[in-house]
């Protein structure tokens, strides 16, 4: 990762499957804090003023693992992947779900064995619903829980 703001923090998002990229490019480009969109070849993403975009190869984990090696600490990752939250929170990262539910040591255990029970439901055939759509609540609470973050990891830095 190349850029980093004053404060050495990036805005990193696991970028395949984010619905709010735009949303997250507006509210860091305001902060001043850079953004690095991680995302496999067979998405076209565009960087822009503050966004860098990174292209991995289209295996299942691609975008994942090079986040988890490249992340440091302090950094804001936004995921959807429990694991790669697990990864990165160990790193001491920042870690937000697209719909703005924030990844911390409080709540990861129990998200982890979650996960754990749904995959052993479906190996045994069952299948569940899946996530429910993507709202215009859910995007302005993730714009609300980002900026609130951002200003509260601004407001510690000048202390």
């Amino acid at each position: 990762m190349n850029s980093t703001d004053a404060r050495g923090r990036t805005i990193v998002i696991d970028a395949d499957a984010c619905p709010v990229k735009k949303e997250t490019a507006d509210i860091a480009r305001a902060c001043g804090v850079p953004v690095m969109m991680v995302s496999s070849y067979a998405h076209e993403l565009r960087g822009g003023e503050g966004v860098d975009v990174v292209h991995v190869d289209n295996s299942d984990q691609s975008a994942d693992l090079y986040i988890a090696n490249h992340v440091k600490s302090g950094d804001i990752v936004l995921t959807g992947d429990y694991g790669l939250a697990a990864l990165v929170l160990a790193k001491g990262c920042h870690v937000l779900s697209f719909r703005g539910q924030t990844y911390d040591e409080t709540n990861m255990d129990m998200m982890l064995e979650g996960r754990h029970a749904r995959a052993k439901e479906r190996r045994r055939g069952r299948h569940s619903k899946g996530p429910r759509p993507f709202t215009a609540e859910d995007r302005n609470f993730f714009q609300h829980k980002l900026t609130k973050l951002l200003n509260l990891l601004q407001e510690n830095v000048q202390l």
